[in-house]
């Protein structure tokens, strides 16, 4: 007596071959969307996480990660514009919620509000709306050390006068104890065009691989539905 057990899954080519183009094309709409946020402030790189059942789930298997590394940090000479050398978000309260951003060009409005270009508040680190006790004649007259300190040039007093430490979190909420804020910059992407373009090709080339199969089984599938047609 002999006992065999197993799993067996055997599944026409042709449905195969369109799953696996769907997965190629999948992949290459993140790749597109890592190209197109190169030059936006603020933007983190996604990576593709393709399971190990990718190959039966087809697009379903697919997932992204953030990456979290510094991008580009540029001067901006802006005394509003904000940049995390370091990983970190800035902490928005939305009408849907806090919400994480490493975007910090920010604004304020007539009331001293700071806010984001949105018009979100930005929070401090007890997580309430950072709001100036008056607005300056220049924003130049507003400093933010490396720790995130925010002060305000007072002219009655000539002082400068402590006002907020702006909240920067991790992605699971946690303080970061570093921030290592830099005022008058902004942080681009942290995108590399070089990367994308090398890391797409054998995603193109695979999904040209599955279309010439199934270019191949749909021509060998109406040979025979021809042949059968004939012979009756």
């Amino acid at each position: 007596m002999k006992i065999s057990t197993g799993i067996r899954y055997c599944e026409p080519g042709i449905r195969a071959s369109i799953r696996a183009m769907q997965v190629s094309n999948e992949l290459l709409g993140i790749t597109n969307e890592n190209v197109s946020g190169f030059d936006k402030v603020g933007y983190q790189r996604k990576e593709a996480v393709v399971s190990s059942f990718t190959e039966f789930l087809g697009v379903h298997g697919i997932s992204t990660n953030v990456d979290e590394q510094v991008g580009r940090i540029q001067i901006s000479e802006r005394p509003l514009d904000i940049a995390i050398a370091t990983k970190g978000y800035f902490q928005i309260n939305t009408p849907q919620g806090v919400k994480l951003t490493r975007d910090g060009r920010f604004q304020m409005d007539k009331e001293g509000n700071l806010l984001n270009l949105e018009g979100g508040q930005v929070l401090s680190d007890s997580g309430m709306p950072i709001k100036l006790p008056f607005v300056p004649e220049d924003l130049k007259q507003i400093k933010i050390d490396r720790k995130g300190k925010l002060s305000v040039f007072n002219p009655q007093t000539r002082k400068l006068e402590y006002v907020a430490t702006m909240g920067v979190v991790d992605s699971t909420g946690v303080a970061v104890m570093h921030p290592d804020v830099k005022q008058g910059y902004n942080e681009y992407s942290n995108v590399s065009l070089q990367n994308e373009f090398l890391a797409v090709m054998p995603t193109i080339r695979a999904f040209e691989a599955n279309r010439q199969i199934f270019i191949m089984q749909n021509t060998n599938i109406q040979k025979a539905v021809s042949q059968l047609g004939s012979a009756s």
